[in-house]
């Protein structure tokens, strides 16, 4: 007998419950937040301020409700792009780099031809953002496929790049002359702004090609022979192996569909409420969106839920460190075992835990 057979051993459940499966969200928010509020107790803040302001604000006035679904469309649209990979086992963590590609490739525009004018710059400039992000994916496509290199680790190095070419446009060719030495590029003329969706608030266009994408989204995994072959090939990679489905192909395909997606969020972000790019652009929305993605359960419709969610965390930690004087910090660690608390509920329903005991039991 070793030294650990006291621990219990994780067996796989024959079928995970659908109902355990729906409640494991719920559980993990319930978790979490009894988990922080231990933390805001030690930190000397009160914790029904905090989750007030958290949790309750942002859905009670319509100014914060607003912002909230102005922040819904870049994670809606990265989560989904996210998602079709993560069922195919392909981990793109590079979204946030894709996201900065897409913000740079879109500014080329109104930083280039700042005098230009017409319809048609403001979707130019989206298509431009999609591209760059897919393209920034596909160098990790190319590692993954071709050298068999981790895409976790290359997207995320390449995240890096990204940010260090953004402030050097900042710093360098694209720095306004007249922004009084701040790292910013030339605010963009007007018809290289996305137009406004709802009159009154920051709410643009973007939200509605979020949701068009995510409709997208459900019919490609859903519905299409190809949304198949990535499903597949993620739960059973030998099965796809024999029935002659690439492999190579399906990474291909995977990081390019969230590089584009990820891309056009870049680009509607900084064409909607930034207006210039800026070194704040890089907000941690790439990584923001691998929780939503997995808190609506990798599944476009559950997205959807997730991301009006993490928008109003957003949103929420916004008033809270202003009305409850709680740190920045503080936000993220909420965001983060939000997400540690998913898995592990998530794990639950598809494992249980069998004792040495039972385990002996059940073979005699």
């Amino acid at each position: 007998m070793t030294a650990l057979s006291f621990l219990p051993n994780l067996v796989k459940r024959e079928q995970a419950s659908l109902t355990a499966t729906l409640l494991a969200p719920l559980l993990a928010l319930l978790a979490a937040v009894i988990l922080n509020v231990g933390l805001y107790v030690l930190m000397g803040r009160s914790p029904v301020a905090v989750v007030y302001a958290m949790l309750l604000e942002p859905f009670i006035s319509w100014t914060s409700f607003s912002e909230v679904l102005l922040k819904t469309g870049p994670l809606l649209l990265i989560a989904q792009g996210l998602a079709i990979g993560f069922r195919a086992k392909v981990f793109n963590i590079g979204a946030e780099g894709q996201f900065i590609l897409g913000a740079i490739f879109a500014s080329a525009i109104p930083v280039w031809f700042p005098m230009a004018t017409g319809f048609w710059i403001w979707p130019l400039m989206l298509l431009l953002g999609a591209v760059g992000g897919a393209l920034w994916a596909a160098i990790t496509a190319f590692w993954r496929a071709r050298l068999n290199a981790s895409e976790i680790l290359v997207s995320l190095m390449l995240s890096l790049v990204a940010l260090q070419l953004l402030y050097y446009l900042l710093l360098g060719p694209w720095k306004d002359p007249n922004g009084f030495n701040f790292p910013q590029s030339v605010m963009f003329q007007y018809d290289a702004m996305v137009p406004t969706l709802i009159p009154g608030t920051r709410v643009n266009v973007s939200l509605l090609i979020a949701l068009a994408f995510s409709a997208a989204a459900f019919v490609f995994m859903q519905k299409s022979f190809m949304g198949y072959r990535l499903q597949v090939g993620g739960l059973a990679p030998k099965a796809a192996g024999y029935a002659g489905f690439s492999d190579k192909s399906a990474i291909w395909l995977s990081l390019l569909i969230g590089g584009f997606a990820a891309g056009l969020a870049g680009a509607a972000e900084v064409a909607g409420p930034v207006g210039q790019l800026q070194r704040s652009i890089a907000t941690g929305y790439g990584y923001a969106a691998i929780i939503v993605a997995y808190l609506g359960g990798l599944h476009p419709i559950g997205i959807i839920f997730s991301s009006l969610f993490m928008a109003a965390l957003y949103i929420g930690g916004d008033n809270a460190m202003v009305s409850a004087n709680l740190p920045v910090a503080a936000v993220r660690v909420f965001q983060g075992s939000l997400l540690l608390a998913y898995l592990v509920a998530i794990a639950f329903t598809r494992y249980r835990l069998e004792w040495p005991a039972t385990h002996r039991r059940s073979t005699a």
